[in-house]
């Protein structure tokens, strides 16, 4: 291989190590075509035990953007530089492709070998583009689904990405998506061709999928919606070769469905044990008990350990399902061969807000009092932040997201549990005034960043509160469970979004920049010393990531819900997102709602939102001139 001239080793080596680090000089070296040397020792701590190893060699590679989170730790972050602080104010616009479906487009595209895949809400269909010939559509996929569905998807027939398998003797190249509808479906990557589809969720109890599948090893694994409606969570493994089921684990209901056995906790007993996922409810309540999980997934291949969140309890009314309501709004890390709970850590217990926390799981190995410990960081609805040692569940830390949140003065970290402010509690025949945050939290459904290199997380935030009044509802199957009036608006602060760099084990935040509306699909962080991240009135931006300095935006067509991605062809590094306002931010504007307590309370937080963008659906893919 050809060596670079001095001088261009030079200029590269120094904007790439501003921040060090092992990785980074490794992979300067790889860039630049120089042979690294460096001891066996180095090199063997970057050597892991891999599980589906073929796809986190995809994910390690920057032609690819193989997984919604990036990688398997769901560090969001990109060791590319091409782009970077001196010249991002240059990109530009180089194509766009429209999905033709106007709801709201959460999640990203992804890039695998020289293939974009492209995926829309429900209808839920997919597109496979060539990108040596971006105007040419490879394949389509537009199943068809039942449109009952739609009336029991909460929040937006909203849908949150494909998953991709690489192919191996058993099977070929697989694309996989959630349907709205409550299928799951198998298609060959390739040619379009669906190998397999399950039936994973009922719709007529109003259980849906919106989320993001995820593969592992050789299961696909698959969450579940529609607490709103009273549904009992579940996330459920799946063979990538026929479909068929490994295991399912609840999030409430006897231990045995929950997946808990010998060993469960065993240290943090304080967390609790067993037998609670009956016992801290009332009568048979945990049936319809909510806890389901659509969010994100993170995966520790050394350890073969899942890391996931359950949702909020249903129904809303606090009132009426009296205890602690496990294992709803915890965090679970799970054996993935056998879906065995090793540990969960309930953070909010009896959750009183709709505080679902299903959110990012961030994967980061940081020192904690001397020692380097596998980490978990998990930015939670409920406006707090939560570090946890991944291997035993032990709680490092936990700290707000911002100094206005209200309904909790601080988390006892002895005991894991909230200490909450009363002032700010619910209850019937009251109405509580003044929630920070409110139920769409400080932080939703967004993935965010994590630089390895700086040590910081890189989040966008919702800064959002609320009014609340509770009523008494029966439970009927296929119905809306919620027993609970919101009024919403833009927290003490005066915006409604927010974006923040923060170390995930001090809690300390090196800086914030404020944004009009909510910051709902995350942000993505690269070694060029960038975050980007889009807007819901339709801006992708781009900040210095040592400062929070703003270097560049541009106007999409529609407002932002998803998330950015960046790849390589041909040498050249490019930045795709999606736009298409809706989600639950967007749902007053998609559907016309004109009541500020409709959408959940969405309607009146974002009334402003249709004055400065309107629905529409597709990508756009943007590089340097």
């Amino acid at each position: 291989m050809a060596l670079k001239p001095f001088s261009e080793l030079v200029n590269a080596f120094l904007l790439q190590s501003q921040s060090g680090g092992i990785m980074r000089i490794k992979q300067f070296a790889r860039n630049m075509g120089v042979t690294l040397l460096a001891s066996s020792a180095i090199f063997a701590l970057s050597q892991q035990a891999h599980a589906n190893k073929k796809l986190d060699d995809l994910s390690e590679q920057n032609t690819n953007w193989v997984m919604q989170t990036k990688d398997y730790g769901s560090s969001h972050f990109s060791d590319m530089y091409q782009i970077n602080i001196q010249n991002v104010h240059k990109l530009k616009p180089v194509w766009s492709f429209s999905t033709g479906v106007l709801n709201g487009h959460e999640g990203g595209p992804l890039v695998v070998d020289g293939i974009m895949y492209v995926h829309s809400p429900f209808p839920n269909n997919i597109f496979a583009i060539d990108l040596d010939e971006p105007e040419k559509i490879l394949w389509e996929y537009k199943p068809k689904q039942n449109p009952a569905a739609r009336a029991v998807a909460c929040c937006d027939v909203v849908n949150r990405g494909l998953a991709y398998a690489p192919g191996t003797k058993d099977y070929p190249p697989t694309i996989f998506q959630d349907q709205l509808d409550g299928h799951v479906v198998a298609i060959n990557a390739k040619t379009g061709k669906m190998l397999w589809k399950i039936e994973n969720s009922d719709i007529s109890m109003g259980s849906t999928l919106t989320s993001a599948p995820f593969v592992a090893k050789d299961m696909v694994i698959v969450g579940s919606a529609g607490a709103e409606l009273g549904v009992r969570g579940y996330a459920t493994a799946y063979k990538i070769k026929d479909g068929s089921q490994v295991w399912r684990v609840y999030a409430t209901g006897p231990d045995e469905d929950i997946g808990i056995g010998k060993g469960f906790n065993d240290a943090n007993p304080h967390y609790g044990q067993f037998g609670l996922g009956t016992k801290t409810w009332e009568d048979d309540a945990w049936k319809i008990g909510g806890g389901t999980n659509w969010g994100w997934y993170a995966y520790d291949s050394d350890l073969e350990m899942l890391y996931y969140g359950s949702g909020n309890p249903a129904p809303w009314n606090e009132t009426m399902r009296p205890g602690d309501n496990k294992w709803t709004m915890t965090i679970w890390g799970r054996d993935v061969n056998t879906g065995k709970a090793k540990f969960g850590y309930q953070k909010t217990p009896h959750d009183e807000w709709d505080y679902a926390g299903v959110n990012y799981m961030g994967l980061s190995e940081q020192m904690v009092d001397g020692k380097m410990t596998k980490l978990l960081t998990h930015p939670d609805r409920n406006g707090l932040v939560y570090t946890l040692n991944r291997e035993n569940g032990d709680l490092v830390n936990a700290f707000k997201i911002d100094d206005t949140v209200n309904w909790v003065k601080k988390v006892d970290l002895k005991t894991g549990l909230p200490i909450r402010d009363p002032e700010y509690s619910t209850h019937m025949d009251h109405e509580a005034k003044g929630i920070c945050p409110s139920a769409m939290g400080y932080h939703n459904q967004g993935i965010e960043s994590y630089d390895p290199n700086k040590k910081l997380f890189f989040m966008g935030t919702n800064h959002i509160c609320m009014d609340w009044e509770p009523f008494m509802l029966p439970y009927r199957a296929g119905q809306f469970f919620v027993g609970a009036t919101l009024n919403m608006y833009p927290g003490p602060k005066g915006t409604l979004g927010q974006v923040k760099a923060m170390d995930g084990v001090t809690g300390e935040f090196k800086w914030e920049i404020a944004e009009k509306f909510a910051v709902w699909g995350g942000t993505m962080a690269t070694a060029g010393d960038l975050v980007f991240y889009g807007t819901l009135d339709g801006y992708i931006k781009a900040l210095n990531s040592k400062n929070g300095e703003e270097l560049w935006k541009f106007k999409l067509p529609s407002g932002v819900i998803g998330h950015p991605i960046t790849y390589k062809h041909n040498g050249k590094q490019f930045v795709a997102i999606y736009y298409g306002v809706g989600g639950w931010p967007g749902v007053g504007l998609v559907f016309d709602l004109q009541d500020p307590t409709a959408g959940l309370g969405a309607v009146g937080a974002f009334k402003e939102l249709a004055h400065y963008t309107q629905m529409g659906g597709g990508v756009m893919v943007f590089a340097l001139d």
